[in-house]
């Protein structure tokens, strides 16, 4: 009687199989351990470990009760620890914890199995919280290993070692490769992500606020993230010309500036030849403000400008957004601005920085035109005794009367708050307006790096006839910060980030390479956008793709790479047969079959070996020799190509 074949769930899972899933578990969760709490960590470590012992022992598993109460404890722990178990953090930690519970609890075959596949969606969560390069490439070095993994429980004869369900994991990626483009470029794209995640898949991301008060631009001074990038298309204009203007900040309550609440749209932006053209690409930030060079002379797509020449989004920026944009660097504007916007850039608070407003009031009575108050201004930041610094002391009460008065140290905003302080006092409608100035050109990529260690903050005032001008006072104490940059304005005492002072000259060029590697990426990877997708359809000559015909194309040629991968696996089967060894092999079953003796199809070579030796007793030292050498050189391993060889001239000796 025929043996009854094992199924899935009867095959038990032996040592080494348990050994190649917790490693797949254990990399395709190694960047979320580093995101989760230690106690979560450490549990699931623990599990891991118990499964490796259990395997090593060729233990049973624990009982499902254990395994129950363990999973109702964590899930609670979870809960306790992000107050949900939505969303992107509290979902990923949950999962994480299951997965590691299914690894203890694995036992047959269809139990791993299915584990290695679970993997592979434990591996996607990755991308909820990075989509650099590097991501990408531990991705696919953990979707290798969990393939390894998964063609290794295959095996059921000799166990030839990992060598070999290494080679032919990576051949089946290497074979993926045509069908994965296709997808890539032709499945219909949407904007924004995928999925919808509450907001805490947006926490962490640093940027200008809409509110300024003494020391808030600190903390962005000492990051070297990114905040954006400018490719210009010619020359790129010189340092000291590159004020990217963000918010603009009208109202003061005597220590904090902040932008209104409501905005309304300008009906028209700076006409005239445009200075520069450029493309911005703005790093996730969760705000809606974007970046330009002031001034700016159109709107990106789905943004608005507002009087005060701000860009803002339609939406919250919360992924990497890439715009055209043109500028004038010289422009002006607002000069028909209304009264009521004018008084609003004149108030300010009640009982506040007395001192402040009796300079401003002498100096209105020494200057009576607009412009020598404001040089006079920016002559006394300029010759008396201010010093531009990072670590300031702190302010009381009346902030700006203190610095202007007593201390004279002060980043960025102290000297803007200050001068539109006094602007006001004297009369002079005047406000805040934030965001960065400067850049570091990257030599490799020939564009403008702008770090959120850039952010700067200056001032703008109304002239009547003019309208409205920037007037930089940090530039006045310090030339140094726009012309070369905050790491030349800073002295050596204050704290700035490595990459930002510049040292390590290998090290820097070695950043800004990867940077370069990063930006490419960027613009052709995660910027293949709707937009994109249909400039590249347009040049391929479907300038009208509807999804109706994105279907059709995706259909079409993700089915000419499944052919192109078809063919290289028939390749393989050709080549099989080729082989010497099977070759002889298939020649020595000829001889028997034409001597009355065929194969049966699903008979193995020793079965065969041994109905053959019954049949032809005088022909079995010969008939079990070379089945013998099949059987080794084909399952076996430590074969040579000498080998083959003597089993190729035993078939040619024998005779039926």
């Amino acid at each position: 009687m025929a043996q009854r074949p094992i199924t899935l769930n009867e095959r038990p899972i032996v040592a080494r199989e348990a050994y190649g899933l917790a490693a797949g578990f254990m990399l395709a969760s190694a960047a979320h351990l580093l995101r989760l709490p230690l106690w979560l960590g450490a549990l699931i470590s623990v599990v891991v470990f118990w499964r490796l012992y259990l395997a090593h022992r060729n233990l049973t598993s624990p009982g499902k009760w254990l395994l129950g109460l363990v999973a109702f404890a964590a899930a609670g722990g979870i809960l306790i620890e992000y107050r949900t178990l939505l969303g992107r953090d509290a979902g990923v930690a949950l999962l994480v914890v299951m997965l590691a519970l299914k690894l203890l609890e694995t036992r047959t075959l269809r139990d791993g199995i299915l584990l290695g596949f679970l993997g592979f969606f434990l591996l996607v969560t990755n991308f909820l919280f990075s989509q650099t390069i590097t991501t990408a490439l531990y991705m696919l070095g953990c979707a290798w290993l969990l393939i390894v993994v998964l063609i290794g429980m295959q095996f059921t004869g000799t166990w030839p070692g990992w060598r070999q369900p290494a080679r032919r994991a990576a051949l089946l990626l290497v074979q993926a490769l045509p069908l994965m483009l296709v997808l890539f470029l032709l499945f219909p794209r949407i904007q924004g992500p995928l999925w919808g995640l509450p907001q805490d898949s947006h926490a962490g991301l640093s940027g200008l606020s809409d509110n300024m008060s003494p020391g808030s631009l600190n903390s962005l001074i000492l990051s070297d993230a990114v905040a954006f990038r400018a490719e210009f298309r010619g020359r790129i204009p010189e340092a000291s010309a590159l004020y990217w203007r963000g918010p603009v900040l009208w109202d003061y309550d005597g220590r904090t500036w902040t932008a209104p609440r409501f905005v309304f749209n300008a009906t028209d932006l700076p006409a005239g030849e445009p200075v520069v053209e450029y493309t911005v690409t703005v790093e996730p930030h969760n705000k809606r403000w974007l970046f330009a060079l002031e001034m700016p002379m159109q709107r990106p797509p789905r943004a608005v400008a507002t009087r005060d020449m701000q860009l803002l989004s339609t939406t919250p920026v919360r992924s990497r957004m890439r715009y055209n944009m043109t500028s004038q660097l010289q422009a002006t504007y607002g000069a028909d601005d209304s009264e009521n916007v004018l008084n609003r850039a004149l108030q300010l608070p009640q009982g506040f920085n007395p001192r402040a407003l009796k300079h401003a009031q002498q100096l209105r009575q020494k200057y009576r035109d607009n412009r020598q108050l404001i040089d006079a201004v920016l002559n006394d930041f300029r010759n008396e005794n201010f010093v531009y610094t990072l670590s300031p002391p702190l302010l009381g009460e009346h902030a700006v009367d203190e610095f202007l008065f007593d201390t004279r140290r002060g980043f960025c905003e102290h000297y803007a708050s200050a001068f539109t302080v006094l602007m006001r006092a004297a009369g002079i409608p005047a406000r805040v307006v934030t965001g960065y100035q400067g850049g570091q050109v990257n030599p490799v990529s020939d564009y403008i790096l702008i770090r959120q260690a850039d952010a700067h903050a200056w001032t703008e005032v109304w002239i009547a006839g003019t309208g409205w001008i920037r007037v930089d006072p940090t530039a006045a104490v310090s030339p140094a910060r726009v012309e070369r940059g905050i790491a030349s304005a800073l002295p050596r005492s204050d704290e700035l980030p490595m990459f930002v002072r510049g040292d390590f000259e290998l090290l820097q060029r070695m950043r800004l390479t990867w940077d370069s590697v990063t930006y490419t990426w960027n613009q052709w990877v995660l910027g293949y956008n709707p937009e994109r997708q249909r400039q590249f359809l347009a040049n391929l000559g479907f300038s009208d793709a509807t999804w109706q015909k994105l279907a059709v194309l995706l259909f079409v040629f993700a089915g000419l790479a499944v052919l192109t991968g078809a063919l290289f696996a028939f390749r393989d089967l050709r080549g099989a047969r080729n082989d010497i060894v099977r070759a002889a092999y298939d020649r020595f079953c000829r001889k028997l079959a034409r001597g009355g003796l065929p194969r049966h199809p699903s008979e193995g070579p020793l079965v065969y070996a041994r109905r053959a030796s019954q049949w032809k007793p005088e022909a079995a030292p010969a008939i079990e020799t070379i089945t013998q050498r099949y059987v080794t050189l084909r399952y076996g391993t430590g074969a040579s190509e000498q080998d083959a060889r003597e089993l190729e001239r035993s078939v040619s000796r024998f005779a039926v």
